[in-house]
């Protein structure tokens, strides 16, 4: 039984929901967001809240239902308060500068790379060193900082690169000296 699935989703003030033919629309402070539902999985919305059924009560069915309703929550959460990422560069002469839609990274390579932003994210650069990016879609927040973040992976020897801030990288020793 999917635990996640069968929690009811609350619905906040000043967010408007229609949902027809499969199609969900969220409309809040932040934004607009539309999806398309799984037609194994049924939205049910009354009373400011909004509960996830499967159509069939099987394993697929209940898979589902957890999916979707973690994907609904997360429009839910995203057009009312939006999300945030935060990005850490370390390293010797890594950093980051931002002009107009894009971010362009120092990150050793002869050149500097050019990122350009995804409409829907917008970010700010802190310091040379710490890229924040806002959104109100946690899927495609977190594929652009995971875009990012692949740029420069952080190493394990030096933790050169960059990394997310809730990130922990562990560190190798280097080679045994040898006399």
């Amino acid at each position: 039984m999917s635990r996640v699935g069968k929690k009811p989703i609350s619905i906040p003030d000043k967010t408007k929901i229609e949902y027809k033919d499969k199609v969900i629309k969220i409309q809040g402070e932040k934004g607009v967001l539309t999806r398309t539902i799984h037609p194994d999985v049924e939205l049910n919305i009354e009373n400011e809240t909004i509960t996830v059924s499967p159509v069939k009560d099987d394993l697929k069915g209940r898979a589902l239902q957890g999916l979707v309703r973690s994907l609904v929550a997360n429009m839910v959460k995203g057009v009312s308060n939006g999300f945030e990422r935060i990005l850490e560069i370390n390293g010797i002469g890594y950093r980051a500068d931002f002009q107009g839609n894009q971010i362009i990274f120092h990150l050793g390579y002869s050149n500097p790379v050019n990122f350009k932003l995804p409409e829907g994210v917008t970010a700010t650069v802190e310091k040379n060193n710490v890229v924040k990016l806002f959104g109100i879609d946690k899927e495609l927040l977190g594929h652009t900082a995971a875009s990012i973040r692949s740029l420069r992976p952080p190493e394990p020897y030096k933790g050169k690169g960059i990394k997310y801030a809730e990130e922990q990288i562990q560190k190798k020793a280097g080679k045994a000296g040898t006399k």
